[in-house]
């Protein structure tokens, strides 16, 4: 065992010393169960992050494994979700984050710097629900991401202030008009994650039968009626798409259209806007964070997101019905197919862990941030702003208009 190991054992078993003497519970036996169980560090193969119940409950009652056989309390999760779950091998764990940025980067931070595990081998799958756009899939769609971006991260005007020759309200930051790349970066709009670990992952999923209901399949057939939304009118499949991130719970053919072409802008044309979602970024931001620091290793990230409601309305529909009201159907088979998809993930990395995934899976694309921070010249973006060496100064940041502005008054 090498110092490194050794120490953060010694660590995690006073951390639970400490947290059984201070429990009220610590007097049960379940308790003291526990306790024992945790008294070292556990280093999964890997982790299961959902975002809130119903995506985490997919994965409990299962034939394949028991997560909850271990239910370990780990300080700066969630209030509603303090506890991360194992199967009893230590193999497969599962975090619920909480829904929301905030939520999901305190969650993922917390876990990361917990001395109760080792995860720097660990591969982690992000699968919860999102919303689709129709012109790339279907309710019931099981989606792979190799970005995510986060839309809303720019200047904003209500609607109906906006200039006529405006498309949209949202102004990228430091610029002056929707289609100008942003000059303001804070770098945590992009993220690209490893293609050839998510190549593979599609090639597990696709191995499965997908579940549907007769109210998805009702409500997708009013799609069919207009050209460009075909794939929203077809049966659930296996999609490679992109993943938008928001804490707006948006809808509507405008927003979404707005948030497509900002996709596209800060992708460099490479990006497909697919599934909108509230957690993405900011759990890819504190995994990558940790991976600078050797807790985590960036190029072991799976985002995959099953689709649950169509960001917009078919033709004839009103925004207001097609959020609010509309029995879309597409809940239940969105919450049944992260297990049935990802459950082929899980078994596919177990499966092959000796063979291909321990090593790790050579990523022949950029992955990280917009800024370059892990190393390597991003794909899209400015390029590195580290001139292509990972980060040493964590002051280093570029400047945006408003920036520099200020910068220009104070001299």
């Amino acid at each position: 065992m090498s110092f490194l190991n050794a120490a953060r054992t010694l660590l995690a078993s006073s951390v639970v010393v400490a947290f059984a003497a201070a429990s009220p519970l610590a007097s049960s036996a379940a308790a003291a169960q526990n306790v024992e169980k945790r008294a070292y560090t556990i280093t999964p193969k890997v982790f299961i992050i959902d975002m809130f119940p119903p995506e985490g409950e997919a994965w409990y009652g299962i034939p394949e494994f028991d997560l909850l056989a271990q239910n370990i309390t780990v300080s700066g999760l969630s209030p509603l979700y303090p506890d991360v779950h194992c199967t009893l091998s230590n193999d497969i764990c599962q975090i619920v984050t909480g829904e929301s940025e905030i939520n999901a980067a305190s969650s993922i931070t917390a876990l990361v710097q917990s001395p109760l595990f080792n995860l720097t081998h660990t591969y982690f799958l992000i699968a919860g629900i999102a919303g689709i756009n129709p012109q790339v899939a279907t309710l019931g769609s099981v989606t792979f991401a190799r970005y995510a971006v986060q839309v809303a991260l720019q200047y904003e005007f209500d609607a109906r202030e906006i200039p006529a020759n405006f498309s949209t309200g949202y102004i990228p930051q430091g610029s002056t008009a929707p289609n100008e790349y942003p000059q303001s970066i804070y770098g945590t709009e992009v993220f690209e994650v490893n293609d050839a670990l998510r190549q593979l992952a599609i090639s597990f999923a696709k191995t499965a039968t997908l579940n549907d209901s007769s109210n998805a399949v009702a409500y997708r057939a009013n799609y069919a009626s207009t050209a460009e939304y075909k794939a929203g009118s077809e049966p659930p499949s296996i999609v490679a798409c992109d993943v938008a991130t928001s804490d707006v719970y948006y809808s509507g053919a405008l927003l979404s259209q707005a948030f497509e072409n900002f996709t596209t802008l800060l992708t460099n044309g490479s990006g497909i806007y697919c599934t909108t979602a509230q957690e993405d970024n900011a759990s890819l931001e504190a995994l990558l964070r940790s991976s600078l620091s050797n807790l985590t290793d960036f190029s072991r990230i799976i985002v995959m997101r099953t689709a649950s409601d169509f960001d917009r309305p078919y033709a004839g529909e009103s925004d207001i019905f097609n959020l609010f009201y509309a029995d879309q159907g597409g809940f239940e088979p969105a919450i049944m197919n992260i297990y049935l998809a990802g459950i082929k993930v899980v078994e596919g990395i177990l499966g092959e862990w000796e063979t291909v995934f321990e090593v790790g899976v050579n990523a022949t694309n950029y992955i990280g941030d917009i800024f370059g921070t892990l190393g390597g010249t991003p794909d899209f973006g400015p390029g590195s702003v580290f001139n292509d060496n990972p980060v040493t100064k964590r002051s280093v940041r570029p400047k945006g208009r408003r920036e520099m502005r200020a910068l220009e008054r104070r001299k």
